[in-house]
């Protein structure tokens, strides 16, 4: 057997092994349950994980743009004309939330945490200086006194809304954004605090929540379902909620939306807990996005989840008292808040019923402004870039008793939005970008075994076909005739005898004597 035989057969031994060996792991996707097993074991909340420090201590900056709603004609709309707002802002402030007081629970299939929250003004993000922008808006504390005292005698009424006129308490109010924010002495909560102290003299939308946290949360770590990771168990030891009218509206379903189980796909829905909402909130895939170079899948909460319970039973048990609903896209959130009838929307209204956007003149609702979403990678879960928008709203309409309200129209009224934001930082999309490509090589790594058999299998093919060139050019050259064509005779050789074929003709010679 020649060298060039020996070389071919030894590559078609060499390119069958590849493509069966190739073609038997794609098919039983042996190295794809190996990347997915260990990203399942790898993912969870233990102290040795990967992801726990970075879970602890969330390395992309949060930020919170707060937008307010500056009312330009008050005594218009105290008459019972529609008022007329203007966006102001943004004031950005930089968001730190550390988990503190982290302890495993439960042989560490269970942590409990903290989640405090810190807010640091950026002045170059913001639109202005919050400590000396002044907004006119609805004076939330004196529409709470209003609501605690709808259900008492139109006498008590009437007193307390003289003695408010003699403070010169309006239903809307001036002052500085950061009073509004953070909070300011309040005269009529002053007044109350002096006939019951456990009532708060001061008022601010964030008055309390700078350094605070939200509640108590023990969360799955997805040692025993990697479908659990990062669940919340309980919140401030509870399971369920009791604030709404029905067990499902009642459930504490999902993450923080800080954390995902890995390996998710577009078909699945997304639920988050929002302590500030009282209530769990599903999201749905909407496409794929690219972010710093990293493929994502973006989640966003569809149209049914503010939807009036009539197109959306499931959203009925959100209707405290039960039966007692408002429309599409608005959420009434004072039965886990005491105080002022407040609701909550996405901004300016945004998929809402449109009786809420027309009732206020300045509101301009669109997706890319005011749609909330988060965008994840699908293979890790990992969150690359959120946007949580939320809007501010009270309900305004007319008390008896409280003459200043007697000609207002009922309306949902809009005080301020919220745009919190967070996107992967630099050095942790690199980092990203780095695994994924080695999660890629080695997921298709039967397919390199594949590609590599069929490049083997085309050299098979151009030797092959090589050394049957050069066997036939051989055995051609092998029987080669030296002459087809007969001479004429020479009159010398005219006597030699005739022979049928090729012969090759001599010259006479003279012989030589002894």
């Amino acid at each position: 057997m020649t060298r060039r035989s020996c070389a071919i057969y030894a590559t078609g031994i060499v390119c069958a092994h590849l493509l069966i060996v190739g073609i038997a792991l794609v098919v039983a996707q042996v190295f794809q349950t190996m990347i997915h097993s260990r990203l399942k074991k790898e993912l969870t909340l233990t102290e040795k994980s990967p992801v726990f420090e970075s879970w602890k201590n969330p390395p992309p900056p949060v930020y919170m743009e707060y937008y307010f709603f500056n009312v330009s004609n008050p005594e218009e709309f105290l008459a019972g004309g529609k008022a007329s707002v203007k966006q102001i802002g943004p004031y950005t402030y930089r968001e730190y939330r550390p988990r503190e007081n982290v302890t495993f629970l439960e042989n560490g299939t269970k942590v409990y945490a903290l989640n405090p929250k810190t807010f640091v003004f950026v002045p170059e993000k913001s639109a202005g200086n919050p400590e000396v922008d002044i907004v006119r808006t609805v004076n939330i504390p004196f529409v709470a006194v209003m609501n605690e005292l709808s259900s008492y005698s139109f006498f008590l009424r009437t007193v307390v809304s003289m003695y408010m006129n003699s403070l010169g308490v309006e239903l809307f109010m001036t002052r500085t954004v950061h009073e509004v924010l953070w909070g300011f002495k309040d005269p009529v909560l002053t007044k109350l605090h002096s006939l019951k102290p456990e009532v708060d003299e001061y008022f601010g939308l964030m008055w309390k929540k700078n350094g605070t946290h939200e509640g108590e949360f023990v969360f799955h770590t997805g040692e025993q379902n990697y479908l659990d990771y990062g669940k919340i168990d309980t919140w401030n030891g509870l399971r369920k909620m009791s604030w709404w009218s029905s067990n499902q509206s009642n459930m504490i379903n999902g993450t923080d939306g800080a954390v995902f189980h890995p390996l998710i796909n577009r078909n699945e829905l997304l639920y988050i807990f929002a302590a500030d909402l009282c209530r769990s909130i599903h999201l749905a895939y909407v496409e794929d996005v690219d972010v710093k170079g990293i493929q994502a899948y973006r989640f966003a909460p569809p149209n049914d989840v503010l939807m009036n319970p009539k197109v959306n039973p499931a959203n009925a048990g959100f209707c405290v008292p039960a039966g007692e609903c408002l429309g599409t896209g608005v959420l009434k959130v004072s039965v886990c808040r005491e105080g002022a009838p407040i609701v909550v929307s996405f901004p300016h209204f945004y998929q809402a019923d449109p009786m809420y956007i027309n009732a206020v003149d300045g509101l301009n609702p669109n997706k890319e402004e005011h749609e909330t979403y988060l965008d994840l990678q699908p293979t890790t879960g990992v969150p690359i870039r959120a946007c949580k928008r939320a809007q501010l709203n009270i309900i305004l309409k007319r008390v008896q008793g409280f003459p200043k309200t007697k000609f207002i129209n009922e309306t949902i009224f809009p005080i301020m939005f919220v745009n919190e934001t967070a996107t992967i930082d630099e050095d942790s999309a690199a980092q990203m970008r780095t695994l994924l490509l080695l999660v890629t090589l080695v997921s298709n790594f039967p397919l390199l075994i594949v590609g590599m058999g069929i490049i083997l299998l085309l050299v098979l093919v151009v030797l092959f076909c090589r050394n049957r060139l050069k066997k036939t050019a051989k055995d051609e050259t092998a029987y080669t005739q030296v002459s087809d064509k007969l001479e004429e005779p020479s009159e010398t050789a005219a006597t030699q005898p005739m022979r049928n074929g090729s012969y090759i003709a001599m010259s006479p010679v003279e012989a030589q004597k002894c």
